[in-house]
């Protein structure tokens, strides 16, 4: 869990703009987004399939 702690006379802008950093340092926002629904096994191998052959290919079309 991320926590800021305020400094004396800091502006809430100041506070809101660390916090937020915290918290993408953390991740935690994109294992939410990963958590929010289940994911089958089976479609979770289908995605990296389909991303390893996209990076493949583009990797092809740069060489030639």
């Amino acid at each position: 869990m991320a926590e800021v702690r305020a400094a004396d006379g800091e502006s809430f802008e100041s506070l809101l703009k660390r916090f937020t950093k915290r918290v993408q340092e953390e991740g935690i926002i994109s294992k939410t987004r990963r958590r929010q629904h289940f994911t089958k096994p089976s479609a979770l191998k289908k995605k990296k399939a389909a991303a390893k052959l996209r990076k493949s290919v583009k990797t092809q079309r740069k060489n030639a």
